[in-house]
């Protein structure tokens, strides 16, 4: 999924991953048994950061030494809408990953393991059966079962209900309650993205009379009726959300009796709210704020794992960038390493992938090396790129990009690939979106209008290449140029289909050969996770699995 602003995702504490029942444990291994738990291949080299040093990633932060009152968070954005259905984006899914839950977990090692299922099995190539962990309760008192997840779950898939995560359910036939405690997914053929994908908002479960009840106001006020260690509280328009601990959960009780969430769209506002208490902590931390955190003595600043990437996304090809030559030049012309430094405060790597290396960690390592060997150089060559343009005929095209003040990873992006086609003869303009606007780039065409290009971090939501390969299907969410390539769609059916980890990514492996020599999107660098916490408070984590992870209930008081 993408993001939209200066953020990066972490996670770090590994309570969830140890001691699991024994059903849980079956569970896992169900999974592990078609590639679909996976240990992470490591994150990209430690390299240049903040002051420079080099950055160092992560597992995770010091577990919480004890229990606290509350603690505050910066977020960079107010969330629309916590409905689960639309949680498709940072600020949505920071605070929603807290208060409801999906099927199966995303681990803070993302790793995939059981949640409100206590066990997933495969009996055949399309079909999933979940059974549920007895005695769930929600947020209002009333018990889960089987009736609740087959009504969350349509919710998704319904075509009228305009769910962000609708295209993960294209593959399933029916949704069937099969016991009190137990649902039945039936696929139209076999589908090894769908079982990952319960990891994350696409699998969550919430009540089926709270939604009812709650009717078009659902997600926008009153109770969101989930099963997370926190509950919604107050939601002060403009400014806050307040999150409440949920003393029924049924998991380990949060360490924290409520959270703040509250809502700074400057990002030097954020920063200072981080440095005077103000705020404990935050993820996504403006770039530009990087060597200021991390020296000022009243916290620390931590990367970690983000399955990031930053790119230029291709949005149009009906002006100068329908001819693959001009998409080739500017990525030729394009000066990563000074993006990185500038643009990322030097935590990054540049890259000419458009996946990270960490999502290719269950292929064995002949098909790691084929899946990045043969790419597109990343290194610059503006005479090779000025002769691309003038072979195309594009010299003194124009080409539009858009541009925002939400962060410097976005705005110094389009600065670079303006300056980088006025070096090759290309009219490079800059169209400015405002914050609380630029998130609407992934959803509504008209915000794309006019429009050649915006710049790009997209986060895998799974641990898999898949996640962002399938973007170039046809008719995929993302696939806003319309692309399409039977031979590539072919070859997504087919990578989608294959349960065994080694199969599957050696046809991602071509996939990605596929999509890099197209140039459908641009690719720029490899983004680490980066999280501040104050000495106040320790535990949060420090990978991307905080979308999806309630990763609040492991926040709480710093050891002394």
């Amino acid at each position: 999924m993408p993001r939209t602003l200066p953020r990066s995702g972490a996670r770090g504490s590994a309570r969830r991953t140890r001691g699991l029942p024994a059903a849980a444990v079956a569970a896992v291994a169900a999974l592990a048994a078609f590639g679909l738990v996976s240990a992470c291949a490591g994150p990209p080299k430690d390299g240049p950061a903040p002051g420079g040093a080099a950055f160092k990633l992560s597992a995770g932060t010091p577990a919480a030494a004890g229990e606290i009152d509350s603690f505050t968070w910066a977020l960079y954005a107010e969330p629309p809408t916590l409905d689960y259905t639309a949680a498709f984006d940072y600020p949505q899914n920071t605070v929603l990953s807290n208060v409801c839950e999906s099927l199966m977990r995303w681990t803070p090692q993302l790793t995939v393991a059981p949640g409100l299922a206590e066990k997933a099995s495969n009996p055949d190539p399309t079909t999933w059966v979940y059974d549920l962990r007895p005695g769930v309760r929600f947020h209002d008192g009333g018990e889960m079962t089987a009736d609740d997840v087959v009504f969350s779950l349509g919710r998704q898939r319904d075509p009228d209900g305009g769910s962000a995560w609708s295209s993960n359910f294209s593959n399933v036939e029916s949704l069937t309650k099969t016991g009190p405690l137990q649902v039945t997914v039936k696929l139209k053929q076999p589908d090894s993205q769908f079982p990952q994908y319960m990891a994350t908002a696409a699998g969550v479960v919430a009540s089926k009379a709270g939604v009812e009840k709650a009717g078009e106001d659902y997600g926008t006020s009153g109770s969101l009726d989930c099963t997370g260690p926190f509950k919604l509280g107050t939601w002060n328009k403009g400014q806050s959300i307040e999150l409440r601990r949920f003393d029924g959960y049924w998991g380990t009780r949060a360490k924290s009796a409520k959270a703040v969430f509250t809502f700074l769209t400057d990002p030097s506002a954020r920063t200072n709210a981080m440095l005077n208490g103000e705020a404990d902590g935050g993820y996504l931390i403006p770039t530009e704020s990087y060597d200021r955190l991390s020296r000022s003595g009243v916290g620390t600043l931590y990367f970690g794992e983000g399955l990031s990437t930053v790119n230029v996304n291709v949005t149009s090809m009906k002006g100068p960038l329908a001819d693959v030559r001009v998409r080739r030049a500017l990525s030729l012309a394009l000066d990563r390493r000074g993006f990185v430094k500038a643009g990322l405060g030097g935590a990054g790597t540049a890259t000419h992938s458009l996946t990270t290396k960490a999502v290719w960690a269950a292929a064995p390592e002949e098909v790691r090396k084929a899946a990045f060997e043969g790419l597109p150089p990343a290194e610059q060559n503006i005479e090779e790129a000025k002769a691309l343009i003038k072979e195309a005929g594009a010299t003194g095209k124009t080409v539009t990009i858009a541009t925002s003040p939400i962060g410097q990873d976005v705005s110094l992006l389009a600065t670079a690939v303006q300056a980088a086609g006025s070096r090759i003869g290309l009219d490079v303009r800059l169209k400015t979106i405002a914050p609380n606007a630029f998130t609407a780039l992934f959803t509504d065409p008209r915000a794309r209008e006019g429009l050649d290009m915006f710049p790009e971090t997209y986060y895998d939501s799974i641990t898999d290449p898949m996640d962002l390969l399938s973007n170039f299907q046809t008719g995929a969410f993302q696939n806003y140029a319309g692309y399409s390539d039977p031979a590539y769609d072919e070859l997504v059916t087919k990578a989608r289909a294959e349960y065994d980890p080694a199969r599957r990514m050696a046809a991602a492996a071509q996939l990605q050969k596929k999509a890099a020599e197209q140039v459908l999107w641009i690719p720029v660098a490899e983004w680490p996770t980066a999280v501040f916490l104050n000495k106040r408070i320790t535990g949060a984590p420090t990978s991307i699995s905080y979308l999806y992870y309630p990763w609040a209930a492991d926040v709480g008081a710093a050891a002394r």
